[in-house]
């Protein structure tokens, strides 16, 4: 198995392309997982949800796309601020309003990454004081810990849902030079450690193991032979699929077979933004995919991946307060002029990143029905 020969020249003939009209039947032996980007707070965002009264008003930022989240039986974020109380603050030091994260977990999140570059940003009480905010939420959180006891019992993250079990893994490059306050502990790329963290989560018996990984260079619009390679490597330890973030823009998306046995494994090298201030070309949306997973004979089997582009209105171009976060399929009616030509251009690029239009693949096509 090479990654680096397959994860784009022979994407097209392991995969069957659908249309976007393809429907899929949800069953009890189904299960769906929605993967976004980066949840991010930057100056701008926090400026235009506070109201006069001091609080935040986060309701219209995920109007539009909270129906693709909720319909997934478990919804993914990478939270890439922290919650550590005022005074709140975009770049480069992240600290968002707490109704932040309640605007994240009414659009539909079930479960945020927190191992990244940022989640230092406050120190060791802004760590714990977001993952304090997100247990009050009772949000599942993966990527950082106060301390030993917490990363042994909550980690690996073991979600069930309709009779599967999914383990998630989240790992960062690293913190922007801060160090980890001890007894806190952040989840890095450490090839020891993540080898460690596979077999525990193998013990653990799970149907599914994903592997979201912080990694990557900022803006640019490959993988790097870095990633391709660790990609490879996860897969290779017991890791099915492999989902990525921090390059702010989006990737290609893998296919890999697997010379074992049947199973396809899907690598996402990055989702891109979900939501943020960031304005330069191919960083004002992002990709978000849709994983479907069916149990066949005892074995559970990634059947297909749905793909969706969104991306965010600023108040510059919408004459609104809100940042607010469109699919790609928005009513044109919801759009002034400026806003659909951003849009248009952004939908246009990242086609060509993904060098497909297509929304929806199927990697079982034998299974589908």
């Amino acid at each position: 198995m090479n990654i680096i020969n397959k994860y784009i020249s022979q994407l097209l003939p392991i995969v069957l392309w659908l249309s976007a009209t393809t429907v899929f039947a949800v069953s009890s032996d189904t299960l769906s997982i929605f993967f976004a980007g980066d949840l991010m707070q930057h100056d701008a965002q926090i400026n235009a949800a506070k109201m006069a009264d001091g609080r935040y008003d986060y309701s219209r930022c995920f109007m539009y796309v909270r129906p693709y989240i909720r319909s997934a039986d478990i919804a993914v974020g990478n939270l890439e601020v922290t919650l550590g109380g005022p005074p709140y603050r975009g770049y480069p030091a992240f600290s968002a309003p707490d109704e932040y994260l309640f605007a994240i977990r009414d659009a539909g999140f079930d479960v945020l990454m927190t191992a990244n570059n940022h989640c230092l940003d406050r120190g060791k009480p802004g760590l714990e004081r977001t993952i304090d905010m997100l247990d009050s939420l009772k949000i599942k959180r993966a990527g950082t810990y106060k301390n030993v006891d917490d990363r042994i019992h909550n980690y690996p993250l073991l979600v069930e849902e309709k009779g599967f079990k999914v383990a998630f893994l989240n790992a960062t490059y690293g913190t922007n030079g801060i160090n980890v306050t001890k007894p806190n502990i952040v989840n890095f790329i450490d090839r020891q450690q993540l080898k460690q963290d596979i077999m525990k989560a193998r013990l653990m018996k799970p149907d599914i193991i994903i592997a979201v990984m912080h990694w990557g260079q900022e803006y640019k619009t490959t993988p790097c032979s870095e990633e391709i390679e660790l990609a490879e490597w996860l897969i290779s330890m017991g890791v099915d699929h492999v989902i990525g973030s921090h390059p702010h823009v989006v990737q290609p998306v893998a296919i890999i077979g697997d010379s074992v046995c049947p199973q396809k494994h899907l690598v996402v090298f990055s989702l891109g933004n979900y939501i943020s201030n960031m304005s330069a070309r191919n960083t004002d949306g992002g990709l978000s995919v849709k994983l479907y997973f069916k149990r066949i004979n005892g074995i559970t089997r990634l059947l297909s991946c749905e793909k969706s582009l969104v991306w965010t209105s600023r108040p510059i171009l919408n004459n609104k307060s809100d940042f607010i976060l469109y699919p790609a399929d928005i009513d044109a009616k919801c759009l002034n002029n400026n806003e659909k030509q951003k849009m248009n251009r952004y939908i246009q690029d990242t086609n060509r990143i993904l060098k497909n239009g297509d929304s929806i693949f199927v990697i079982d096509k034998d299974e589908k029905k």
